[in-house]
């Protein structure tokens, strides 16, 4: 184990060979670097630092967010996440600490354009009985507010919403078209090719009983494209809830229109085992051939961490990891409508969902969870904020305030999610090759993506056979993973022998956040008799702590004061870089690796809460946790 720590290396990459769908060839690598002027800064096509970014935000044009009371359309949410200072619909100044590079509103398709007209109490609503409960909760504010909000979301997960309501917002219906029409020029208005980019994009908020099959869209195109179709719903007679009519959909819009989209999806911690099937699919259909290729083709990206849980690794799947317990929220599916039993669990987490991908590949030919990494907000606010201490909440009824930790995500007769347990994350960074819609849709594609929990990490990680400890030293880190390896989100290149692959990690904290604990490797791989297995390793950690007999790094530490919300980088580093073989490699076995690089612990954000408003938390509260990041898998196969 090679490990530096205490100085600042050059996280740039040179990626000027990689086109959108691939990585260079160990042939070409090797050439990359043979006609180099004196200045190793010139003549450079490649990023030299992540674009970070929110995959997942609703603005007040979402029927949800609108009827908790958002009032910020698109045009607030963009220049918000541009780094202008807006007033948020409770009337807080709020910015963020620094402006994003990147971002996809993605507002629900179904009823859309239904929450202006039922804050403005337009005819059409209130006609309908429903319609007219839930504008007179919305004009009493507050809790019943929320109360009509919740009892839309029930109606919408349990298909039980109006006709008339459904008929007048759905594909078909003017205020559909309108909505969409202007969803798609607000992105244009605010994208700036080289500095900002506003992605076109929409959810597809499947939730057939409960159970979260979301996913969300991203085009690559503009306006002329987008505007050829409107996006599809779930609710029937309109739609399906089913990602086999996404899918179709996708189909036809790259096919009428030339464009380019993918879909991601997310929470499958509230799916109750549905997210990632290795049998059945919930819709009554199997895991086959035709399942499996389009899951591949279609969703490249997993959201793995946002405001309603982690969903990296849990426990129960994962007893010998001590840090799989981290934001997990495990009551039941989205509505509470069912508990949750330990059986699903399998079905829900992203690494879980990893090793499935590797034995559906062996069955199949075709890996259909081969995913990269990414985070979102998952905001209904319009604000894509997830610091710790700048957390807007998930929805405008809980925007900050002395009460709102009092306030349940969901409560019912089944369980409760408790309002501490709203999770402030988190953001995806990629690496792209400059700032435009198709150069990062195309590093979403090729799955050079990472997520973190919402600090600002530099994270690279390459994989190939040659890493060596002088690699460590050098100034231009990426250059040397480019030109050996593969980057996060590929394959290995093919090599025959017994020999280990190696791999080149490098973690920097963000900038104004905290020191690092440790960078881990995950591996997880399909053993000989045919068993999913994984294995956590520490592979650099800070403050020349020693293994201990169990094989495990103690922990780094807590400096955080409690009463005061702060913490100090007295222990920790600034950055980790190392070079990782792994001790158990087997050549015949399908695998793959991903990093997760961890903070010290910091403050969660209902202790700044504590702090501003002088409340109460309550006894079980967590007041503290490590922020992460997870970096996209390399994945290794065997030779034929």
């Amino acid at each position: 184990m090679f490990r530096k720590s205490a100085c600042i290396i050059s996280l740039v990459l040179v990626p000027a060979v990689v086109g959108a769908d691939a990585v260079p060839s160990e042939d070409a690598a090797e050439g990359l670097f043979s006609d180099q002027p004196y200045s190793p800064y010139a003549q450079r096509t490649f990023p030299e630092r992540p674009l970070w970014g929110d995959t997942h935000l609703h603005t007040g044009l979402s029927l949800d967010a609108g009827a908790f009371g958002n009032t910020l359309l698109p045009d607030e949410a963009w220049r918000f996440a541009k780094g202008e200072q807006v007033i948020s619909s409770t009337g807080q100044p709020v910015r963020l600490s620094r402006p994003l590079d990147w971002m996809v509103l993605t507002d629900h398709t179904d009823l859309m354009g239904f929450a202006p007209d039922l804050q403005a109490g337009k005819p059409g609503v209130l006609s309908d009985p429903k319609g007219l409960e839930w504008y007179e909760g919305y004009k009493a504010g507050g809790e019943e507010a929320g109360k009509a909000a919740f009892d839309i979301i029930t109606n919408f997960s349990q298909m039980t919403l109006p006709e008339i309501l459904l008929e007048s917002y759905s594909p078909g219906a003017d205020a559909f078209a309108f909505t969409w029409e202007s969803i798609v020029l607000a992105a244009e208005r605010h994208n700036d090719p080289g500095t900002f980019t506003a992605f076109i994009g929409f959810e597809w908020t499947s939730v057939p009983k409960g159970f979260n099959l979301h996913r969300n869209v991203m085009l690559r195109d503009g306006p002329i494209r987008a505007l050829q179709m409107v996006p599809p719903v779930t609710q029937p007679p309109y739609g399906d809830t089913d990602p086999k009519a996404l899918y179709a959909w996708l189909e036809e819009y790259q096919e009428k229109t030339g464009g380019r989209a993918v879909a991601f999806a997310h929470n499958g911690n509230l799916s109750n085992g549905w997210m990632f099937p290795t049998e059945d699919t919930y819709h009554g259909g199997k895991v086959d051939e035709d399942y499996v290729a389009d899951r591949a083709k279609w969703e490249p990206h997993y959201e793995v961490t946002q405001i309603k849980g982690d969903g990296e690794a849990h426990p129960f799947l994962s007893p010998d990891d001590e840090f799989a317990d981290y934001e997990n929220w495990d009551v039941g599916n989205l509505d509470i409508t069912e508990l949750k039993t330990d059986d699903m669990l399998a079905g829900e987490y992203a690494r879980e969902a990893l090793k499935r991908g590797l034995m559906l590949e062996e069955k199949f030919g075709v890996n259909p969870y081969k995913f990269g990494m990414g985070g979102a907000t998952d905001s209904h606010t319009s604000l894509a904020t997830a610091e710790e201490d700048n957390f807007f909440g998930k929805s405008v009824s809980v925007e900050p305030s002395a009460s709102r930790i009092k306030h349940p995500f969901i409560a019912n007769d089944l369980g409760e999610i408790p309002g501490d347990l709203l999770v402030a994350s988190g953001y995806t960074a990629v690496w792209a090759t400059e700032n435009t819609r198709a150069a990062i849709f195309d590093a979403f594609k090729r799955r050079e993506t990472y997520a973190t929990t919402g600090p600002r990490i530099g994270l690279r990680f390459f994989g190939g056979w040659d890493f060596s400890e002088a690699d460590v030293e050098t100034r231009f880190l990426a250059n040397v993973g480019y030109t050996k390896g593969v980057p996060m989100g590929s394959d290995l290149r093919p090599r025959e022998g017994e020999a280990a692959p190696s791999f080149l990690i490098a973690a920097l904290r963000d900038p104004v956040g905290a020191n690092l604990d440790r960078v881990q490797v995950i591996k997880g791989w399909l053993d000989s008799e045919g068993a999913l297995q994984e294995k956590v390793y520490d592979v650099a950690w800070s403050d020349n702590r020693e293994v201990d007999q169990n094989g495990k790094v103690p922990a780094v530490g807590n400096t955080v004061d409690v009463e005061t919300a702060s913490w100090t980088n007295t222990i920790g580093t600034a950055e980790l870089v190392t070079v990782w073989s792994d001790p158990d490699f087997d050549p015949n076995a399908r695998a793959f690796y991903y990093v997760r690089a961890i903070e010290i612990p910091t403050p969660r954000w209902i202790l700044y809460d504590k702090l501003r408003y002088g409340i109460e938390l309550p006894e079980d509260a967590v007041l503290t946790h490590q922020e992460r990041a997870y970096s996209s898998p390399i994945w290794y196969t065997p030779a034929e």
